[in-house]
């Protein structure tokens, strides 16, 4: 699994989730919100019993479901301090409004 979580990133988690080193948060794919054709990604301490790719960034440990590679595969996931948020940036999908899902070879 290739995702880059920017240090900023898992500092706003830290900050908003209150969370400490070695602590969980899982990633998955959620219908609706802002993102690619209607879909975003969901952020959440609850670990459910699924088969899990894992990245461990700043003593956080990020789970994301291999069902839910297909979206978060390749995203860069960074904290834009202007506007107060986290940002998640897919390249697989060129137009966030109506999706074309490129296969990369």
């Amino acid at each position: 699994m290739n995702v880059l979580i920017t240090k900023e990133a898992v500092q706003f988690y830290r900050q908003e989730m209150h969370l400490v080193d070695g602590d969980e948060l899982r990633l998955f794919v959620r219908v609706g919100g802002v993102g690619s054709g209607g879909f975003s990604v969901g952020v959440t301490r609850e670990i459910e019993g699924f088969d899990y790719e894992t990245i461990q960034q700043e003593g956080i440990l990020f789970y994301v479901s291999k069902d839910d590679l297909w979206y978060i595969d390749g995203m860069h996931i960074d904290y834009n301090d202007d506007l107060d948020m986290v940002l998640f940036k897919q390249g697989k999908f060129d137009n966030l409004d109506h999706p074309l899902f490129i296969e990369k070879t």
